[in-house]
């Protein structure tokens, strides 16, 4: 039997690797993914452990990856007083800020969009490895105002060499810093994408603090022979209250656990996809194996008349499927390897650059490619082998091998029953309060898909049946020969298409969806924003209040409010916030409120959103204790607001309870209006010249305010396209393989209607005309399905401000017309294949 095994596999290359390539695809993607986030996670360890042996920060900093930056400092009388800690070898105070970013010498920021632009004040004090963090390969440190060093990945995208004056942008009190390149170093723990610029330290107190001599940390380095734990502790006994010695140890423990939950995020992510490319490949594997199984019916049969056992048979077909199973996963594993690096390459268009990392390969990477794809092709094959085991050797020699329908009818009731429970919860998820309605959404649209796919079979007949008539009368007896092949192996059609559907059914929703959020998006701005326009940074970083000051002393401007962005805990429970002017904000942004009122709002108490509300059963009164930059205090809710795509955070603050709790003095966005009299093109021209020097800041009318808000979405949509192509791609492999297949099948057939006439072009219309029917009906269900799950997922999110249903009847029409175009592409191949076949030897093919 094993022999017998090998001959068969070996005899059915081609096919075997159509089936293998979904495996293929799906495992590339699996373990693409872990090698990127392995290799990411290596390169934030290198960062995050470029720490020296004991860190001291003030005690508000102690979250300081959670809590958000601070403006609380240490100061250099303090780093004085540790250098005569017994233990202590050396005191080193450094400042950072993470909002400083270099231009290009084409004016471009370089940068942004996601790692940070830091500026650092530049010392040789020693890591925790005893190693200074960056190395000088060119040039020489900083030694005055006006002296600079870039990184050497910086300094080579921005176009500068040793000797070039540069421009940086800060969020300080001074936006604009211009200052000669002296040197080009080297991080130690790789950049990951970010920017790196050094400054002496007087330079650096100058742009962040004033020129007041104060840092950001102190890092405290141990003598011979003293432990971080015994030096952290013995510093900070010295320390006054407000300040804290943690070991540098500790520090990149708290860094890398919220780094190690956005890589996990992102893992997540791009598993999902790979999930939804190996459901649909099992389709393709399921097919192939059913095909096969009929195919060597004569072959099997004649196998169990020899004496061959019914698990014999099962175990033989089973033995091919893990052939193929071992053969795609190892393949997979290798081509995981450059999708890691395309991953890379994609990731590093949005500034998160690991050029300089080399790939990690993890062992449980390759038990998890191999686990997974193993597992997904012998669950496929499982059926087809069972059924070819369970043929009784007279019935298998049989021309007519179709399964009884009774097979169909109990998919049917199953189909019935998943529908019903499918529709309740797609019901109850969008149209009722009930928590996690959009979990009851999805869980209703997996229902709901796999009911299609189980009664496909049946509801796919109509679909079928108006091609037919369509064909029937533009191809005559060619149209109504391909009907009946699309209509002769029920099952296998419906599979094929459902492998499609599957695909479009997550297209088009994802299309509904990002339609309705973006008009959504639309719809609150045009109702909430007073303002006239909109002051931000192009790069989503905060810049500096000077800017702000700048456009508010523009003549004809009669308002200017501007908002902080901060994380912020309520009784534990974390979100974004906004730290805003009431009475300038009301009169740029009037927010809807269902209790209290923006005047309400003071330095002692919170508006929290109707959704937070909701969640942590707060009302107008309630007291609650927040946590701001750290620093913990009691407020009272005094408002509760229905968010808008203009202030989307969940709780708003005052400035000054931002500023008192050492939120740093810069402001993320700046709304202007303008006074009743001034000529708008007048205020706009005078706000441009203002920020003209400042390249990081955009100024945008309410339109372009809307198309920023926007762009996220689109961006997003674009990504899930992408992944989501994967599994189309797998879909229309599918196709392709069912049919040549289906040609394999019917050799005898296609000779001898060739020898009664039918000519090779009529031949590949027929095969076409075949494959464009499975495509449509696979995307019309798809679109569909697609449509019902993206109204359902937008009610579910009715509450959280995506109120609009926008249905984008052109685009889900182009998806049907571009599946008919992917079905005749399908077909170009089995097409030319069965043309090419011998009249006289496909007669006699038994």
């Amino acid at each position: 039997m094993l022999r017998a095994s090998w001959k068969s596999l070996l005899g059915r290359k081609l096919r075997l690797f159509m089936s293998a390539f979904a495996i293929i695809l799906g495992v590339s993607f699996v373990s693409g993914s872990f090698i990127f986030t392995d290799t990411l996670g290596k390169a934030f360890d290198g960062i995050v452990n470029t720490v020296g042996d004991v860190v001291v920060r003030p005690a508000s900093a102690s979250s300081n990856f959670e809590a958000g930056p601070t403006s609380k400092t240490v100061p250099a009388s303090l780093v004085d007083s540790l250098k005569s800690v017994p233990g202590v070898a050396r005191a080193d105070g450094n400042v950072s800020d993470p909002t400083t970013f270099v231009i290009s010498t084409k004016g471009k920021i370089i940068g942004g969009g996601g790692p940070p632009g830091l500026g650092l004040s530049y010392n040789d004090a020693p890591t925790s490895a005893g190693d200074p963090p960056a190395t000088l390969s060119a040039g020489r440190w900083p030694q005055g105002a006006g002296e600079v060093v870039l990184d050497s990945g910086t300094a080579k995208r921005a176009g500068y060499v040793l000797g070039d004056t540069l421009k940086l942008v800060t969020s300080g009190a001074q936006p604009i810093v211009t200052a000669k390149l002296v040197g080009i170093a080297e991080f130690k723990g790789g950049t990951v994408g970010a920017t790196l610029a050094f400054f002496d330290t007087r330079t650096a107190q100058g742009l962040y603090y004033g020129g007041k001599d104060e840092f950001t940390d102190a890092w405290v380095t141990a003598k011979d022979g003293t432990s971080a734990d015994d030096l952290a502790a013995a510093v900070q006994a010295k320390l006054p209250a407000g300040f804290e010695a943690v070991t540098g140890k500790a520090v990149a423990k708290e860094s890398a656990t919220g780094i190690n939950q956005a890589l996990n995020f992102i893992n997540i992510f791009l598993l999902v996809f790979a999930g939804i490319a190996l459901f649909v490949g099992s389709f393709l594997i399921i097919n192939t194996f059913s095909i096969l199984v009929a195919q060597r019916s004569r072959e099997l049969a004649m196998l169990r008349a020899l004496g061959a056992g019914r698990h014999q048979v099962t175990r033989s077909v089973l033995f091919e499927a893990f052939v193929v199973g071992l053969f795609g996963s190892t393949v997979g594993l290798g081509c995981g390897f450059l999708l890691a690096i395309g991953i890379q390459t994609l990731f590093a268009q949005f500034g998160l650059d690991l050029s300089g990392s080399p790939l990690v390969f993890a062992p449980s990477t390759a038990l998890i490619a191999y686990g997974v794809g193993m597992l997904v092709t012998m669950v496929a094959a499982y059926l087809p082998a069972r059924r070819a085991g369970a043929m009784p050797p007279v019935a298998a020699m049989r021309d007519d091998i179709a399964l009884p329908e009774s097979a169909l009818h109990r998919r049917v009731w199953v189909g019935a029953v998943l529908f019903l429970a499918g529709l309740v919860s797609t019901w109850l998820g969008a149209f009722t309060s009930i928590d996690n309605s959009a979990y009851w959404v999805g869980g209703g649209v997996l229902g709901l898909v796999l009911a299609a796919i189980l009664t496909s079979p049946v509801i796919g007949r109509p679909v079928i049946a108006l091609l037919g008539w369509v064909y029937r009368r533009l191809f005559g007896a060619v149209g109504l020969m391909a009907e009946q092949n699309a209509t002769r192996n029920p099952r296998r059609t419906a599979a094929t298409a459902s492998a499609l559907m599957i695909g479009l059914t997550l297209v088009a929703m994802m299309s509904v969806f990002g339609a309705s959020a973006k008009a959504s998006v639309d719809k609150s701005i045009n109702s909430t924003f007073a303002a006239d326009y909109v002051v931000s940074n192009a790069v989503g970083q905060p810049f500096s209040t000077e800017v702000t000051k700048d456009v508010e002393a523009v003549p004809g401007v009669a308002t200017v409010s501007p908002l902080r962005y901060l994380p912020v805990s309520l009784d534990g429970d974390r979100g974004f916030a906004a730290a805003i002017d009431p009475t300038a904000f009301g009169e740029a942004v009037p927010l809807e409120f269902t209790s209290g009122s923006l005047a309400a709002l003071t330095s002692r108490t919170v508006l929290v959103s109707e959704d937070r509300a909701k969640e942590q059963k707060l009302t107008v009164g309630s007291a609650v204790r927040g946590d701001v930059a750290g620093q913990q205090d009691d407020y009272t809710v005094a408002g509760i607001f229905v968010t808008s795509a203009s202030v989307p955070n969940s709780i708003l603050i005052t400035l000054d309870t931002a500023k008192a709790a050492g939120v740093p003095d810069r402001d993320s966005v700046a709304f202007v209006v303008r006074d009743k009299g001034a000529d708008p093109a007048t205020v706009e021209a005078a706000i441009e010249k203002v920020i003209a020097d400042v390249p990081t800041v955009t100024l945008k009318d309410q339109d372009e305010f809307a198309a920023e808000q926007r762009a996220p979405i689109d961006q997003l949509l674009y990504i899930i396209y992408a992944l989501l192509g994967l599994a189309v791609i797998i879909a229309i492999l599918g196709i392709v393989n069912t049919l040549a297949l289906s040609v394999i099948e019917r050799t005898r057939e296609i000779g001898l209607l060739r020898a009664v006439g039918l000519s090779r072009r009529q031949l590949r219309t027929m095969l076409r005309l075949e494959s464009v029917a499975i495509a449509l009906l696979g995307a019309v269900l798809g679109v569909v399905l697609g449509l019902v799950a993206g109204w359902a997922l937008q009610r579910s999110l009715a509450d959280d401000g995506i109120d609009v249903l926008a249905i984008p009847g052109l685009q889900l029409a182009v998806f049907v017309v571009l599946a008919g175009f992917v079905g005749v592409l399908a077909a170009l191949w089995p097409g030319r294949r069965a043309a090419r076949l011998d009249v006289l030897r496909a007669i006699t093919t038994e």
